[in-house]
């Protein structure tokens, strides 16, 4: 942001007082003005942030760390192998693409790559456009990460912690 002209000090201004505003109307105005006892506030402060960021983890964990997926590493210079969407393709993965309902639920984020070569396409169309992209991905000799379920993703998501936790062993 310093690029843009945005200095460091404000930065972190910008930071504080958004994060004032964020307390004062989560928080503030429940107990303030609205006459909530403050503590049922907190609890409720606190069991909103352990489902959003449980289901958040939830979600983007087994889209990008399974047994299949990449982790490239920039060379000495800071480049990467790969051009940016053949990078998407090694290193994202969908899950649960035939259920529906799932994929309304978390809208459409279980298409992860598609989600990602194609940001500003709503995720109404990432189950039509997934087929293109396997194919494609076949064509071209690409990875295309897919696990059938979310139970699926979630036991490679632990096996891949699992092995990734492990010390590295020197020959």
């Amino acid at each position: 942001l310093e690029a843009k002209g945005i200095s460091y000090r404000k930065q972190l201004l910008i930071l504080f007082i958004s994060k004032a505003l964020y307390y004062f109307y989560t928080v503030g105005i429940p107990v303030l003005f609205i006459g909530i006892t403050w503590w049922y506030v907190l609890i409720g402060f606190v069991v909103m942030h352990f489902i959003s960021g449980l289901s958040l983890a939830l979600i983007f964990q087994p889209a990008h760390v399974i047994e299949e997926t990449n982790f490239p590493l920039p060379d000495p210079t800071g480049n990467m192998e790969n051009d940016w969407a053949v990078h998407q393709m090694y290193t994202t993965a969908n899950f649960a693409p035939k259920s529906r309902i799932f994929s309304w639920f978390i809208g459409g984020l279980n298409y992860q790559v598609e989600h990602h070569l194609f940001p500003s396409i709503c995720h109404i169309h990432y189950r039509k456009l997934s087929k293109i992209v396997k194919a494609t991905a076949k064509e071209f000799n690409l990875p295309y990460h897919e696990k059938s379920t979310f139970l699926e993703a979630l036991l490679s998501h632990t096996k891949t912690l699992i092995r990734l936790g492990k010390p590295a062993v020197t020959v």
